[in-house]
């Protein structure tokens, strides 16, 4: 599709079908070179956005390692509070790349949700510091860090919380302050305003009841942030547009970060895929 009405048409398209098919709100955008457009609900409609804030998550790492505030290769112990007992396996500790690319060989869940969680309506309200590292004391590794695929909210979770804890500030000002703000996301939050929480649109079951929404607690790395589909489509569009080539300067405020997270990787068993932080 060369040319914006064709992108406007499709955008259209999709979502008066999705909107037919499903309850509540539905807004559908797209972006294509410098073009982008947006239908369905309101534009300003808020959503909790579930796994996509692994790719926020992710993205501060870079920005932090892209000014040597962190290394993605320093192990997860040294970011936690002091004293937190992480496990290894085969003398490989846990690093941070492991965490974003999903190669830590953490489980997909904290030690301790279930099978509390699975009967819960808000199954992470409780994942705290004190219950994630205590779960984390008592986890076994599947694999050594680094060797294996293995998706995991815990992981991404706990990177989300590390980064924070040795900013010294809550994973909420992290994103604000090393993605949200330089991107010019205005409505990409962990905690809403009233004002936000008013354009917040209610979850749905699987047979179409309305629902609360989720807290994750310190797990919000995973899955915890609220955002729009006109300033998701500005995160799309920071990843998508190509980083300028050495020697020339890069373009756009995360340009650095973003080349981070395309030359860092991890195959995928079965197939042509690699794990990159934040994205597959």
């Amino acid at each position: 599709m060369p040319h914006s009405d064709s992108l406007d048409a499709l955008v259209h398209r999709t979502a008066h079908t999705l909107s037919a098919k499903q309850r509540g709100a539905v807004v559908v955008g797209a972006v294509r070179g410098d073009n982008s457009a947006v239908h369905g609900a309101d534009p300003a409609t808020l959503f909790e956005i579930g796994s996509i804030s692994k790719t926020f998550t992710s993205l501060a790492l870079a920005t932090l390692a892209t000014r040597e505030e962190v290394s993605l290769q320093a192990p997860l112990y040294t970011l936690l509070p002091h004293g937190a007992a992480v496990p290894g396996r085969s003398g490989e500790p846990i690093r941070l790349e492991h965490l974003a690319c999903h190669t830590s060989g953490l489980p997909k869940l904290p030690r301790g949700l279930m099978p509390r969680g699975l009967f819960s309506k808000d199954p992470y309200a409780h994942c705290t510091t004190p219950f994630l590292l205590d779960g984390l004391r008592r986890t076994r590794l599947r694999s050594t860090p680094g060797t294996r695929f293995h998706y995991s909210n815990l992981g991404a979770g706990l990177l989300g919380l590390a980064l924070a804890h040795h900013t010294a500030q809550d994973y909420d000002t992290l994103i604000r302050t090393e993605v949200a703000d330089p991107l010019k996301l205005h409505d990409t939050a962990v905690t809403l305003t009233p004002e936000q929480t008013a354009r917040l649109t209610p979850g749905h079951t699987a047979l179409g009841r309305r629902t609360a929404r989720w807290r994750l607690a310190d797990l919000a790395g995973a899955g915890g942030i609220h955002s729009t589909v006109p300033d998701l489509l500005l995160l799309a569009r920071a990843h998508l547009t190509p980083p300028a080539a050495e020697p020339a300067p890069p373009a756009g405020p995360l340009a650095d970060a973003v080349r981070l997270t395309r030359t860092t990787a991890h195959p995928i068993p079965g197939g042509p895929s690699k794990a990159h932080p934040g994205w597959i």
